[in-house]
């Protein structure tokens, strides 16, 4: 079996990657995140070519480390009325996300690569989320009582968090950090397909 490399820590995504067989080890990506500016060129303002040119990143950092083996990267945003929404900074902005987010559709952008030797292949999946009207104290609740910090708008879709959620158009999976469907694809294009690796 082939050992691929998940160029991430998020609990959510090793969670995603563990419904199957396939061997795999996470790594920390040293890819600086700031050094991507949203509203720059190339970029300007295109949530698809951020996550891309982030998920990218992340990949090619390990490159030299894994130089041997498949590496899977990627990197997911909320965007709602062309503002970007990554990690929020504190509790009050991961409140003020959630109020802004309420009552409201918003998409979740998640960019994934995967770089083996000199083939690289990136792709972009987007989620709808609509979200319930909320009130102050229900945010307050939410994040009293919930693991929010490492989050994308400051919020998961799992566990409590359908209480948020109304209603999604397209994969459950990319909201919590891993389109399943996209990695699939990107993995067959090195060797690797996932229907050979589901768990009984």
């Amino acid at each position: 079996m082939t050992l691929l490399i998940l160029g991430s820590q998020s609990p959510r995504r090793r969670e995603i990657l563990s419904a199957f067989s396939i061997p795999f080890k996470q790594a920390s990506p040293p890819f600086i995140e700031e050094s991507v500016a949203f509203k720059e060129e190339p970029i300007n303002s295109n949530p698809i070519t951020y996550v891309s040119t982030l998920s990218r990143g992340k990949a090619l950092s390990l490159a030299a480390q894994f130089s041997h083996l498949p590496i899977l990267a990627a990197d997911s945003i909320v965007f709602i009325e062309d503002q970007l929404y990554e990690k929020p900074k504190d509790l009050e902005d991961a409140f003020n996300l959630l109020m802004h987010l309420q009552g409201k559709w918003h998409s979740v952008f998640t960019g994934v690569t995967v770089l083996k030797g000199h083939e690289e292949y990136t792709a972009v999946e987007e989620t709808r989320v609509l979200f319930n009207p909320l009130t102050p104290a229900q945010a307050r609740i939410y994040h009293a009582n919930t693991v929010w910090a490492d989050k994308s708008g400051g919020y998961g879709i799992q566990s409590a968090g359908g209480l948020l959620v109304r209603k999604i158009e397209g994969c459950y999976n990319n909201v919590m950090g891993l389109p399943v469907n996209v990695v699939r694809e990107l993995l067959l294009k090195v060797g690797i397909d996932l229907w050979d690796y589901i768990k009984p």
